[in-house]
């Protein structure tokens, strides 16, 4: 095997030290919201490399998704593990030993190494943005795992740094790589095999459990590096009952199910719906509520969102609770006449004059209004290989053109999710009036109705949630503008600790 070195353009930009990244001021945060949104077809550096050199790959993350990445790189041809970082040490050793490899608990020794040429990003959420860009500037190629960023300024930095340093960026939104998406879009929009689109309704209806909730403190486990684990965010005490994967659900480390999911089925949506045509839309408004659970965590269980375009608009409705307590069923969202028996609950409905596409990963299928299936779509492909491979690809010929999931691609489908967040925290008590004031679907009052009927069953009312009126917002400038702006945008917003800062990229 030829361990040849992928060696940067730019030897000074690979030898720069974590310890003199520059900081951003609250200024700077202001003034970043500013830069423009087109999406650029920029040159990516030239290496005198044949097909056959090994991309030396450093995972930041040994989480669950990460392992499991980890596999797919260092299996697909011309990638190798070298390098596993994670303040769990005990986890970035355990992984790092399936490879041969180095185990350590600071990413910054990755993203500084020399034997490193690529880094794969599956952190917490919070620091997905912070090591993209320290890795850019140190002449990395980046595969970052979804949602791209914790809020849209600091998705545009790993942007903008792509382009200022001409690297490789992928987002790991994997059913980009899937050829049923090609598929899908060629029928309904050249074909046209179900006339005009009306709407889309977007779900994520998958039950969850309770996080807990703990009278004390969560003690930090010994081989957890605290301060590395915090990195960006504000360390404070947790109340949950363990430290990994609960983060999601915690504002100041994760994005909720929104992040979590809703990237996934929203960048489909961006993808075979609008045909990426659509950036980012122009008015959001939601609902929600953390309820039915007594836990320590503080993202909503049950989200809803109109997402309204220039064309169609996108509804999205979440919930992580089963139709009763203990139960095992999902809630169900429906919003339309003859609506499929069978509609995905993680996945999306295409409504149109002629009926539906029904969208989830690796298959789809058309339906007529009388429910009839017109037309499957399955894929064999495995989605994560075909993924890292493609990735990989782009790598060894320097051509991101190549890439199935170009990081600003990525970035506005992270933001239909981040947005939806920030409406979510700027709203106050619950308005159905508020929510239905000035939009004239009729689909989104009968999703908000089917969404809070099934509130009965946890001995929940409508007053438990909380509403957010109508928001606008300005693609071009990346800023929410009008009535409540100014509080949202507040929320869009993200400080960083001493030592962890994320400075803007020009």
């Amino acid at each position: 095997m030829n361990n040849a070195p992928i060696r940067s353009n730019n030897e000074s930009i690979q030898q720069k030290s974590a310890s003199a990244r520059g900081k951003v001021s609250r200024r700077g945060f202001l003034g970043g919201t500013a830069i423009g949104l087109a999406v650029a077809s920029f040159p990516i550096a030239s290496r005198a490399a044949s097909p056959s050199e090994v991309v030396r790959v450093a995972l930041l993350g040994a989480g669950s998704k990460g392992s499991q990445l980890a596999s797919f790189f260092n299996k697909a041809d011309g990638a190798k593990i070298v390098m596993v970082a994670d303040p769990d040490i005990t986890r970035a050793k355990k992984t790092a030993d399936l490879y041969n490899a180095v185990g350590v608990k600071d990413l910054r020794m990755a993203i500084d190494s020399s034997d490193v040429d690529a880094v794969v990003i599956a952190t917490c959420d919070h620091w997905h943005c912070l090591a993209a860009v320290w890795a850019l500037e140190a002449g990395k190629d980046v595969y970052v795992e979804k949602p791209l960023g914790h809020n849209q300024w600091e998705g545009r930095q790993v942007v903008n740094g792509a382009k200022k340093y001409n690297r490789i960026v992928q987002l790991g939104t994997q059913q980009r790589s899937d050829p049923i998406q090609a598929e899908a879009r060629k029928f309904l929009h050249e074909e046209r095999g179900l006339g005009e689109i009306k709407y889309v309704q977007a779900n994520r209806l998958g039950v969850r459990a309770p996080i807990g909730k703990r009278s004390t403190p969560l003690p930090f486990p010994k081989d957890v590096d605290r301060n590395l684990w915090f990195g960006p965010a504000e360390v404070k005490p947790m109340f949950r009952d363990q430290l990994h994967y609960d983060w999601h659900w915690d504002w100041n480390t994760g994005t909720g199910e929104m992040g979590n999911w809703g990237v996934h089925i929203l960048d489909d949506v961006r993808n075979v719906a609008y045909q990426d045509q659509q950036s980012l839309p122009s008015k959001f408004t939601v609902g929600g509520g953390r309820v039915g659970w007594d836990d320590a965590g503080d993202t909503p269980n049950l989200h809803f969102a109109a997402l309204e375009t220039d064309s169609f608009p996108t509804m999205i409705a979440l919930s992580n609770l089963a139709t009763m307590p203990n139960g095992k069923e999902n809630w169900r969202a429906v919003t339309g006449e003859n609506w499929p028996a069978d509609p995905p609950g993680s996945g999306y409905v295409i409504v149109c004059e002629g009926g539906f596409y029904l969208g989830q990963r690796s298959n789809g299928k058309a339906v007529d209004l009388d429910g009839k299936t017109i037309r499957e779509f399955r894929s064999g492909t495995d989605i994560i290989e075909a993924h890292v491979v493609n990735f990989i690809d782009a790598v060894q010929s320097r051509d991101a053109s190549m890439l199935n999931a170009p990081i600003e691609n990525g970035h506005y489908s992270t933001g239909w999710c981040n947005l939806a967040n920030v409406a979510f925290r700027a709203g106050g008590s619950f308005s159905e009036e508020q929510l239905v004031d000035g939009i004239d679907f009729e689909a989104w009052p009968k999703l908000i109705q089917t969404m809070t009927n099934q509130l009965a069953q946890y001995g929940e009312k409508v007053g438990s949630l909380r509403s957010c009126p109508t928001l606008a917002y300005d693609a071009k400038t990346e800023c929410f503008v009008g009535d409540h702006a100014e509080s949202a945008n507040e929320l869009g917003m993200h400080g960083y600790r001493d030592g962890f800062e994320l400075r803007a990229v020009s």
